[in-house]
C-alpha cells in the first residue's frame, strides 16, 4: 500500500500545484487512500519532496533531484515496480505497466529527464512516449531496460 500511495503522490505533484500537506492529503483521500497528516508528512520526507516557488509566486511540492545522476531512488523503484515491458513503432515507445500504474511510471520516466523524449501520454496500463527519432527510441529503450533490470537500492538506515 505504501508504494501505491507514494506512486500516487508523485503523480499528484506532477499533475497539480500542491501547496500544502493538507492539500496533498485531500487529493489522496479523493483518490481512495485513507491517510493521516502524519502519514503524508512521512511520505513527503521519504520521497524527498521540497517546495519551490512557481511563476505565479505560489509554492508547490516537487521531488528534490538526486545530485549524482538526477534519478531519485523512489522514482527508480516506482518504475521497476510498475514496468512490465515495452515495444516501439518508429519513434513511439509503448510501455506496458501493471494495471493502474501507468501514470506513476510515466511520472518516473519524466523525472529521468530524457532529452530524447518529447512527451508522453499515460492511460491505465499503457504509456506512449513520443521520441525525437527512431534511433533515439532505441537508445531510450536500452536505457529503460537497464533501469528496469538494475538491482533495487535498499535503504540501510537504522530504524
Amino acid at each position: 500500500m505504501k508504494i501505491e500511495r507514494q506512486s500516487k503522490i508523485l503523480q499528484l505533484i506532477n499533475e497539480n500545484e500542491v501547496e500544502t500537506q493538507e492539500d496533498l492529503a485531500k487529493l489522496l483521500i479523493q483518490g481512495g487512500f485513507l491517510v493521516t497528516q502524519a502519514t503524508v508528512s512521512r511520505d513527503i520526507r521519504d520521497l524527498k519532496l521540497t517546495k519551490v516557488t512557481t511563476s505565479t509566486g505560489n509554492q508547490k511540492y516537487v521531488v528534490l533531484p538526486d545530485k549524482d545522476n538526477n534519478l531519485n531512488d523512489k522514482y527508480i523503484r516506482v518504475f521497476q515496480d510498475g514496468f512490465i515491458g515495452m515495444d516501439h513503432a518508429n519513434n513511439i515507445i509503448v510501455i506496458r505497466t501493471l494495471v493502474g500504474m501507468a501514470m506513476a511510471v510515466a511520472a518516473a520516466i519524466d523525472s529521468m529527464c530524457f532529452e530524447e523524449i518529447i512527451g508522453s501520454i499515460a492511460g491505465d496500463d499503457t504509456i506512449f512516449c513520443a521520441v525525437r527519432t527512431d534511433e533515439n527510441a532505441l537508445h531510450v529503450m536500452e536505457r529503460l531496460k537497464r533501469i528496469a533490470s538494475a538491482p533495487l537500492i535498499t535503504d540501510h538506515r537504522e530504524h
